[in-house]
């Protein structure tokens, strides 16, 4: 007689079964890594598009704060700067104020309606009156003020930059340069990333 009621009996290895749901899981892993990846490319993207700028710094003129090829976050969006900032600027075309495409990076000493002088015998910079602590400078070799005539103030809607490494900088003191316009400001450098020993928020100097 036979039984109806007989479950049927698969084939298929359980062994089998399980190494499909294994190649399964990995594919939907995979799937996930890649989807986790797209999204951190594009935020990373956004990032960079619209709230911050990646910034490789050339030559010497802010050593030995910063050396040639250090890669910089720069904050772009809703910054003014302010006294002891590192900033990105555009160079700027004497008299035109026309901003060339190659970027310079500089630290502000002084902002609008500031009075800047410097004694170079001593290389103090005094602004409004008081002579400004730093720390930072790199002062070997003779200074110079470039032909620039001290004391002078800081024009509207404009900042006077300096490079720490002062003797081998071309900066606020250089004609061709002058008193930066605000607008040829990319932004504030706020973090180096490398090289890796050297990862760190970039601080502003404290000048009060």
């Amino acid at each position: 007689m036979d039984n109806k009621n007989e479950t049927p009996v698969s084939n298929t290895p359980a062994h089998a079964k399980s190494n499909g749901n294994s190649a399964k899981k990995a594919v939907a892993s995979i799937f996930e890594i890649f989807e986790m990846f797209a999204v951190c490319t594009a935020v990373i993207l956004l990032l960079f598009s619209y709230v911050a700028k990646l910034t490789i710094v050339e030559g010497s003129s802010m050593e030995d704060t910063l050396y040639e090829n250090d890669y910089l976050i720069v904050q772009d969006i809703g910054y003014t700067p302010e006294r002891g900032d590192i900033v990105v600027i555009h160079k700027i075309t004497a008299k035109l104020g026309r901003p060339n495409a190659e970027p310079i990076i500089k630290r502000v000493i002084a902002v609008e309606g500031d009075t800047v002088d410097i004694d170079f015998d001593t290389w103090t910079v005094y602004v409004n009156g008081e002579a400004i602590d730093e720390p930072y400078t790199n002062l070997e070799d003779t200074p110079s003020s470039f032909g620039t005539q001290f004391p002078l103030t800081v024009e509207e809607n404009k900042i006077f930059v300096l490079g720490d490494h002062r003797n081998h900088s071309a900066d606020s003191r250089v004609s061709e340069i002058g008193q930066v316009d605000v607008r040829c400001v990319v932004g504030r450098a706020v973090l180096r990333v490398l090289p890796f020993e050297k990862f760190g928020i970039m601080e502003r100097a404290k000048y009060d």
